[in-house]
C-alpha cells in the first residue's frame, strides 16, 4: 500500500502525553495509523468503520 501521499495528523491531546503519540491518515478508503516517533516504521491499516468503532470505544471508556 502506497502511503507516500498520506496527510498524517495527531490527536489534539497528543502533546500532553509525553510523546507517546499515534498519527492517523485517511487514504484510498482506509485509515492508516503509525507511531509519530517512528514515521518510517510499520503502519497499520483499518477499514474506516473498524477505526471508528475503536476510537468510539476509547472515548466511551474514558468517560465511564
Amino acid at each position: 500500500m502506497d502511503l507516500s501521499r498520506a496527510q498524517w495528523r495527531k490527536a489534539s491531546k497528543s502533546n500532553s502525553n509525553g510523546g507517546a503519540c499515534v498519527e492517523a491518515a485517511s487514504l484510498c478508503g482506509i485509515v492508516a495509523v503509525r507511531d509519530s516517533k517512528n514515521p518510517d516504521g510499520p503502519k497499520l491499516a483499518f477499514p474506516p468503520a473498524t477505526w471508528g468503532a475503536f476510537t468510539s470505544q476509547i472515548k466511551t471508556s474514558r468517560t465511564a
